[in-house]
C-alpha cells in the first residue's frame, strides 16, 4: 500500500450516484490521474490517499485509491486554492485572493469563527459572508461525519448516504440505535447494521436489535415466498440468527404489533405473523377480489348462439369446458380459468376476446413478463403487454416501483386478462387490482401445477383453493396437442405416471448418463451442433435449466464452463471482473432482481429511438453488446431489443444465463431446453420442478443424466412449504 499526498485540480469524472471519481492529483511537480470512491471531494482540495499504481490498458498509469482523508490546507496558497475552486458558491478566483490577502493563514479561523469579518473585503455583504461561512462548515461537518462513520465500518459510498439521511444526528443515532440504518437506508440490511452495532458495543440482547432481527427474518422469509411465518417457525429462525433465547424474541412481539410493524393473526391452529404490509396487501387483495366478484344475467341461449357464430368464422371448436370458461367470462365479473399444456386455454381466450370484441368491450391483455406477453401477442393476434408497462410504471423512489394506474387513476378497460397467472406474486396482484374498478371483468388464465412466483405469495393457488369465486379447469389433451410428447409427458409427469424412455420421440429426448462431466460434454454438443439445426434456432436461443445452483450441475459451475465454449475470452472484446464472475462482451446474462428505474430504449438500426420505458425485471434475459470501463457501464440488450445503459453498481443484480434454475425459466418459453439432471436434494427434486422444466419448451426437451432421479421426481409430491394467508383471507371476507 502506498501513499500520496496533494490537492486536486481537476475532476474528470464523477458518478454522482455511486461517488466513483477520476480526478488529477497534483503531488509535488507530478500530476497524478487517481480513481475511486470519493465523498464529496472538489477541486482545490488537499488530500492524503492511500492506494496502489495500477496500469490501465487505454488510460495508461493510474492510481487507484482505496482511502483518503481530507486535508484542511495549511499554507496561503494553499488555501487561496481551495477556496477559489469553485468548492464555496460565490467566491471565485479574483475573490479567494483578496480574502487570503486580508486575513493570510488565519482565514479558515476567521470564517468558523468570526464570518462577519468577511464582510470588511470588497464586493461581500453581510448576507454573503454568512452564505460563504455555512458552505464552509456544512463542508467541515460533511467531513467529519465521513471520518465518525468510516471507524465503525461503514463504507464511503454508504457514509455519504447515511450523513444525508440524518445529518448532524448521525452521531446519537449511531451510538444508540444502528438498526434504524436497516429501515430508513434503502441498501442497508440488518446484517450491516448488526456489524456496526457490533463495533459500537451495543449488546447481543439489546431491545433494538432482537426487534430488527425479527424484522429481518420475516424479510428473509419473504424472499423464500412466504407473506407470513407460524410462531413456531420465526421464533427459532430469529433466536438462532440473534444468538438469543426463544423468550427474548417472544416478549418483543406484542411491543413490534403496538408499533405496526407486525400483524399477529391467530388461526384456529397457530399464529400467523406477518411482516405489516405484506399482511395488509394480502387483506385488501382479499377486499378488491370480492368486489369484483359481480354477477351478470345473460341467458346460456345468448351465449351459445354467440358461441357458434365466432366457431363458425374462426374454425375452432369448443369443448365443453372451453364452452362453460365463456359462459363464466360473460356472467362473472371475477373468474380463473386454468389447466395444462394442450388443454385449449389459448382457443378459449381468443373466444372470450372475439365474444366481448363483438359486444364492443374495450379488453386489455396482460403478462408478467415480456416474454410471456410476446407469446400472447402470438397466439391472440391481439397487443399484449406486461403488467408493469399495463400499469404505466413510473420508477418510484430509491428503486421502489410506482405505478401511475391506481385506485385514483384506474385501467380504462372493461374487460382485463391475464395470463401466466402462477408467475404473479402477491405485490404485482395488489398493484394491478388497485388500478381495475368495479364493474370491469378479470379474467385470471394459468397453470396451478407450475412453480409458485420467485416473489412471496400464492396468488393463484390461494384464489383457486378459497372457493371465493368461479374457477373453470381446462383437462382435455386436444387431437393436435396430442402428437407432441413435450405435452403428453408434461401430463404423465403431472398425474405421476410412469414417461417411457425409448427415445423414439420427435421431440422428447432422454441421454443416460451418470458423470457431471459427461453430461456436461453432451450438454455443450447439444447446443453448439445438434440442436440448433434441428429446432431451427441459435445456440443463444437454446437454454440450459438446471434445479440447482450450487453442486457439479449447478448454475454456478455450468455457466463457467458454458461461458468458457460458447464466448471465450477475445483480444476484441472487452472484460469486466465482478466478484467471482468475468462478464464478457457477448454474453448472455439475467436480471435477478426487479429495478424499477433502469431506462430502455428500442432502436432502429439507424440509432433512432422507437420506444422507450422503465423497469428491467426479476428473470429478464440479454446480451452485453460493450463493456465500457471509463464509463462504467455495459450496454445490454435484453429481449424485444430493449437498450439498457446498465451501471456497474448494478452487476450485483446480473448474472451469467447460459444456464439458469428452472424457477427462473417460470413464464418463459424457448425452441428448446436442455435439462442436465444427477441428484439432489429431496425437498427441490420433485414432481412441480419437474413438470415446470419440461413444459418451457416448444420444439424439443433433451435431459441429461440419470434416469432414476428422473422417475424419483415424478414419485416425489413433496413441495416446500410456502406461507400465504390469501386464502385465509378470502374466507374470512
Amino acid at each position: 500500500m502506498e501513499s500520496l499526498a496533494g490537492y486536486v485540480e481537476h475532476i474528470i469524472y464523477r458518478n454522482a450516484d455511486n461517488g466513483y471519481t477520476v480526478l488529477n492529483l497534483v503531488s509535488g511537480e507530478d500530476e497524478i490521474t487517481c480513481v475511486g470512491i470519493f465523498s464529496a471531494i472538489a477541486e482545490g482540495e488537499n488530500i492524503e490517499a492511500q492506494g496502489e499504481y495500477t496500469e490501465h490498458p487505454t488510460y495508461g498509469q493510474q492510481f487507484k485509491v482505496t482511502s483518503f482523508e481530507e486535508k484542511a490546507p495549511e499554507d496561503e496558497e494553499a488555501i487561496e486554492r481551495y477556496l477559489g475552486s469553485g468548492a464555496i458558491k460565490g467566491i471565485g478566483l479574483a475573490m479567494a485572493a483578496r480574502i487570503v490577502r486580508r486575513f493570510k493563514e488565519d482565514t479558515f479561523r476567521i470564517i468558523e469563527e468570526e464570518p462577519e469579518r468577511l464582510a470588511e473585503i470588497k464586493g461581500i455583504s453581510n448576507r454573503k459572508a454568512m452564505e460563504i461561512a455555512s458552505q464552509v462548515n456544512e463542508k467541515r461537518d460533511l467531513r467529519q461525519a465521513m471520518i465518525f462513520l468510516q471507524q465503525y465500518g461503514i463504507t464511503m459510498n454508504l457514509a455519504v448516504k447515511v450523513y444525508q439521511a440524518y445529518g448532524q444526528d448521525v452521531y446519537g443515532i449511531i451510538r444508540e440505535n444502528p438498526y434504524r440504518l436497516a429501515d430508513d437506508i434503502d441498501g442497508v440490511g440488518f446484517r450491516t447494521a448488526d456489524e456496526i452495532a457490533a463495533r459500537v458495543g451495543i449488546r447481543m440482547d439489546s431491545d433494538f436489535r432482537v426487534r430488527s432481527g425479527i424484522l429481518y427474518t420475516l424479510l428473509q422469509a419473504s424472499g423464500e415466498g412466504h407473506t407470513y411465518l407460524p410462531e413456531t417457525e420465526l421464533t427459532p429462525r430469529a433466536s438462532k440468527l440473534l444468538n438469543v433465547t426463544a423468550e427474548q424474541v417472544e416478549k418483543q412481539y406484542m411491543d413490534l404489533a403496538i408499533e405496526r410493524k407486525i400483524i399477529l393473526k391467530q388461526m384456529e391452529d397457530q399464529t400467523q405473523i406477518y411482516a405489516a404490509s405484506f399482511y395488509y396487501m394480502e387483506a385488501n387483495t382479499a377486499t378488491m377480489l370480492k368486489r369484483l366478484n359481480v354477477s351478470y344475467d345473460v341467458s346460456d341461449a345468448e351465449i351459445e348462439q354467440r358461441i357458434r357464430g365466432i366457431e363458425k368464422k374462426s374454425g375452432m371448436t369448443l369443448d365443453e369446458h372451453q364452452v362453460t370458461a365463456v359462459k363464466e367470462a360473460v356472467r362473472n365479473g371475477l373468474l380463473v380459468i386454468t389447466g395444462g399444456p394442450g388443454t385449449g386455454k389459448t382457443t378459449t381466450i381468443n373466444t372470450i376476446i372475439r365474444y366481448f370484441e363483438l359486444e364492443g368491450l374495450e379488453i386489455f391483455l396482460a403478462a408478467p413478463t415480456g416474454r410471456a406477453a410476446k407469446r400472447m401477442s402470438e397466439t391472440t393476434g391481439f397487443e399484449a403487454r406486461t403488467v408493469h408497462r399495463m400499469l404505466e410504471l413510473n420508477g418510484g423512489a430509491e428503486g421502489s416501483g410506482g405505478f401511475e394506474r391506481d385506485e385514483s387513476n384506474p385501467l380504462e378497460a372493461d374487460v382485463i386478462i391475464v395470463d401466466e397467472m402462477s408467475m404473479v406474486d402477491i405485490s404485482l396482484m395488489y398493484s394491478l387490482l388497485k388500478a381495475i374498478s368495479v364493474g370491469t371483468r378479470l379474467i385470471l388464465v394459468g397453470d396451478v401445477n407450475q412453480l409458485p412466483s420467485v416473489g412471496p405469495g400464492s396468488v393463484l393457488r390461494d384464489i383457486i383453493q378459497s372457493h371465493a369465486c368461479n374457477v373453470v379447469m381446462l383437462t382435455k389433451i386436444f387431437r393436435q396437442a396430442s402428437t407432441s410428447d413435450i405435452i403428453v409427458n408434461a401430463h404423465k409427469i403431472n398425474h405421476g405416471e410412469e414417461v417411457i424412455l425409448d427415445n423414439k420421440s420427435m421431440d422428447f429426448f432422454f441421454l443416460k448418463r451418470y458423470d457431471a462431466d459427461v453430461i456436461i460434454n453432451v450438454v455443450l454438443q447439444l447446443i453448439k451442433q445438434k440442436l440448433p439445426k434441428f429446432v431451427d434456432a441459435t445456440p443463444y436461443d437454446i437454454q440450459v435449466l438446471t434445479p440447482m445452483r450450487k453442486g457439479l450441475l449447478g448454475v454456478e459451475r455450468l455457466n463457467g464452463i458454458l461461458q468458457r465454449y460458447m464466448n471465450p475470452p477475445a483480444n476484441d472484446k472487452v472484460e469486466k471482473e465482478y466478484g467471482s464472475t468475468v462478464f464478457r462482451e457477448g454474453d448472455k446474462v439475467m436480471q435477478t432482481k426487479n429495478n424499477y428505474q433502469l431506462a430502455w430504449e428500442i432502436r432502429t438500426k439507424f440509432g433512432l429511438t422507437v420506444d422507450k420505458g422503465l423497469g428491467i425485471f426479476n428473470g429478464d434475459m440479454g446480451i452485453i453488446r460493450q463493456i465500457n470501463d471509463f464509463a462504467e457501464q455495459m450496454i445490454i440488450e435484453f429481449d424485444e431489443g430493449r437498450m439498457v445503459e446498465y451501471p456497474y453498481k448494478l452487476l450485483d443484480e446480473l448474472e451469467l444465463a447460459y444456464a439458469i434454475t428452472i424457477h427462473k425459466s417460470q413464464g418463459s418459453e424457448y425452441p428448446a431446453v436442455v435439462i442436465p439432471l444427477l441428484g439432489g436434494p429431496m425437498m427441490l427434486m420433485n414432481r412441480n420442478l419437474l413438470y415446470t422444466a419440461v413444459t418451457r419448451a416448444r420444439k424439443c426437451v433433451t435431459l441429461v443424466g440419470n434416469e432414476v432421479t428422473f422417475q424419483q421426481m415424478i414419485r416425489n409430491t413433496s413441495q416446500q412449504k410456502r406461507y400465504s394467508g390469501l386464502c385465509d383471507r378470502l374466507k374470512e371476507n
